[in-house]
């Protein structure tokens, strides 16, 4: 597992394009038969990608998180990006198609993720944060979300937000994530942009094709930088900075989120003429 420290934003405006894809973005998620994590300090979430292959794999973090197993004091979230698998929680089974969500419970001990064709592994991306509070396992079908449809052809923006771990679908302590579609012919997200400074996220990029990239923009509104990410890489976005997005072709992203509270819409927005 990656460490990655908390960044004052007076620094940012002293990095250059490396400093700054070290500290934020995290390019390798997903690779056959390896569990790729990353613990960001913003917040203490814990992100990446776990990909099953020939055999069945785990997440061991005691000894990193001073506990005797991984979620002893945290909760889980995983949404499987690739194709079919399961996940095993202390003996139970539940079967993970293309974009089933799993939201998994403070104190679960045995967490085993698997493929169903090696050769075509499911790709589980995960969010953990610290949890205070045992709420119920629940697996979440994407099917069962009314998405929220927003934007409109014109603004290049129009897409469909899935929220899965979200009260709308399930208790947890301050955890939330989801799936966000956009529409073909559509390449902007959360723009206008906005801040919330009582939580921070993580943005994972995905769907995209080999030669597509995306642009994601971050920093204070009034001193706004960027990264370029390829298909399946993960951005870190701190409570100051804002986090949107455009591309050369539309694609989809799963947000996590969490801090102070889990209301979806406590979000301080930025006007158009106040990003520089």
């Amino acid at each position: 597992m990656e460490v990655r420290y908390a960044n004052h934003p007076e620094e940012i405006k002293r990095y250059n394009t490396t400093e700054l894809r070290e500290k934020f973005l995290v390019e390798k998620l997903f690779e056959a038969g390896k569990v790729n994590l990353t613990y960001t300090h913003v917040d203490r979430m814990i992100f990446g990608g776990v990909t099953p292959a020939s055999t069945e794999l785990t997440i061991t973090l005691d000894k990193q998180l001073g506990v005797t197993y991984f979620l002893e004091r945290r909760e889980l979230g995983i949404i499987n990006i690739g194709n079919d698998g399961y996940v095993i929680l202390d003996g139970k089974k539940y079967d993970m198609k293309r974009h089933d969500g799993l939201y998994v419970s403070r104190g679960t001990k045995e967490v085993l993720f698997g493929s169903n064709d090696a050769s075509n592994p499911a790709k589980f991306y995960i969010n953990s944060a610290p949890a205070h509070h045992t709420y119920p396992t629940v697996k979440i079908d994407i099917k069962d979300i009314k998405p929220l449809e927003l934007g409109k052809p014109g603004t290049l923006n129009e897409r469909k937000i899935h929220q899965y771990i979200h009260p709308n679908m399930c208790e947890s302590c301050q955890l939330q994530m989801g799936l966000t579609m956009l529409m073909p012919g559509s390449v902007w997200n959360t723009m206008p942009a906005h801040t919330h400074d009582r939580r921070s996220e993580v943005y994972l990029y995905f769907d995209m094709e080999e030669s597509t990239r995306a642009f994601h923009f971050m920093g204070e509104p009034d001193e706004t930088r960027h990264l370029v990410l390829k298909n399946e890489q993960a951005v870190i976005s701190p409570s100051w900075s804002i986090h949107s997005g455009t591309a050369t072709s539309n694609y989809t992203f799963i947000w996590g989120m969490c801090g102070e509270n889990i209301t979806y819409t406590d979000m301080d927005h930025v006007k158009m003429d106040q990003l520089r």
